[in-house]
């Protein structure tokens, strides 16, 4: 899978994947080490290349992906909340969720989900429900 490096998204766009992921490791009200290792590593190596696009500060807005996720597991919220406003946010913005970044989305939740000792079964629920609304 190919993402191309036309596409932009606007530090809004990061936030709220950022917002999903902290959902998909919030599920089970703990979120691990190992989770927060994996989201790291799969916003260098997969998001980060998939726009040019930096901040004021020459940082790649993808990395809000990280700083969002931080500080909601630093401010403990429900998953469910986050898992509400990124579906929001997907409702308003559909034309930014191409096939190639639904499967980026998918392939870095089920990662996350499955980074500490497999997936559980909040865990599981979430990413039924991310499935569900990604296939729309």
């Amino acid at each position: 899978m190919e993402l191309s490096k036309k596409q932009v998204f606007t530090e809004e766009f990061y936030q709220n994947i950022g917002m999903l992921f902290y959902a998909i490791a919030a599920s089970d009200k703990v979120v691990q080490a190992e989770e927060i290792k994996t989201l790291n590593n799969l916003v260098q190596k997969k998001w980060v290349p998939i726009d040019n696009k930096t901040d004021e500060y020459g940082t790649d807005e993808a990395y809000k992906i990280e700083m969002v996720f931080d500080w909601l597991e630093e401010n403990s919220p429900e998953a469910t909340w986050a898992f509400k406003e990124f579906r929001q946010y997907k409702k308003e913005n559909e034309g930014l969720f191409t096939l190639p970044i639904k499967q980026l989305i998918w392939e870095t939740a089920d990662a996350i989900a499955a980074s500490f000792a497999g997936k559980n079964k909040s865990e599981l629920i979430m990413l039924s429900k991310l499935k569900m609304l990604l296939s729309k």
